[in-house]
């Protein structure tokens, strides 16, 4: 018990540096606030352009074969390439670790990433030693970023030092691929919860935090996205490194994609808003957002 006391505390004492967020309906009226005030003028050509090119496509279902990767990649990326003059391509595309190499055979445009999910995705209620395998495999076979949800059964148990060894030898075997962690927001519920987690996160290695998998549980809200872009900031501030967001979960049309954009923006400012930090998941995002800018 002393040794789980320890555990605790230790990661208390990096809470402690972190301002405490706004109980979560004072927390909702303002981040509504924020949107009502800035959604008109952040609904421009320009903006939308910059969102076309922070999303990850993604592809994560039972019925998803080769074939159906193949034709995404080349019908959605490859066929797309400068078409729309001024309008980057999609910053990734993001499938299971099966297809990491049908996408890196298929696809053709530089630019774009490869983005694969792993560590028991969606619930990680696995070993440790098979989350590091999968994401060593999928890195090796080309993937050049990582999605993984954190282990929320540590979390719920305040064993934040096995969180946080878990997450780190993940990131250790990622090489120079990318870590996106998954905090699992509509899981974790609670402002004061998604904060923590998204500590944890960080100081555990993760190059972005992610809010959801889509899976099981209600996706993104612009409350969790302020809390996580708020932890975002102060992190850099209080260790020098920028980590990125990605907002996933239930993202289908332009108009959800320009909330998202319009938090970010309003906490993290525009040095966030480009594909090296900003990311969006979705899997039909990108055809509303084409529609919207021919």
């Amino acid at each position: 018990m002393e040794h789980a006391e320890f555990r605790t505390n230790q990661f208390c004492a990096i809470f402690d540096r972190f301002q405490v967020m706004s109980q979560d309906v004072a927390l909702s009226s303002s981040v509504n606030t924020v949107i009502d005030r800035n959604f008109n003028r952040n609904f421009t050509t320009d903006v939308l352009k910059i969102i076309h090119g922070c999303i990850d496509l993604t592809t994560l279902t039972a019925l998803d074969t080769k074939q159906s990767v193949r034709e995404l990649v080349v019908q959605v990326v490859n066929d797309f390439e400068g078409t729309l003059p001024g309008v980057s391509n999609v910053a990734a595309v993001c499938v299971y670790p099966l297809f990491v190499d049908t996408v890196r055979e298929a696809l053709n445009v530089q630019q774009v990433k490869i983005a694969a999910v792993a560590g028991g995705f969606p619930a990680p209620q696995t070993f440790t030693e098979v989350k590091i395998k999968e994401t060593a495999l999928a890195v090796h076979a080309g993937a050049d970023e990582i999605d993984v949800v954190m282990n929320l059964g540590y979390f719920l148990e305040e064993d934040y030092d096995a969180l946080a060894d878990e997450l780190s030898k993940i990131k250790a075997c990622c090489r120079d691929a990318k870590l996106k962690v998954i905090l699992e927001t509509g899981a974790l519920a609670s402002t004061e919860n998604i904060r923590k987690a998204a500590i944890v996160a960080l100081y555990s290695g993760a190059d972005f935090i992610k809010t959801s998998t889509g899976k099981g549980y209600p996706g993104a809200s612009p409350e969790a996205v302020y809390t996580m872009c708020q932890v975002i900031k102060e992190y850099a501030q209080i260790t020098g490194r920028k980590v990125g967001i990605k907002v996933a979960g239930g993202i289908h049309t332009t108009e959800e994609a320009v909330r998202y954009y319009t938090v970010v923006k309003e906490v993290l400012g525009d040095k966030w808003l480009n594909k090296d930090l900003f990311r969006i998941g979705a899997s039909r995002l990108t055809e509303d957002v084409r529609k919207r800018l021919s």
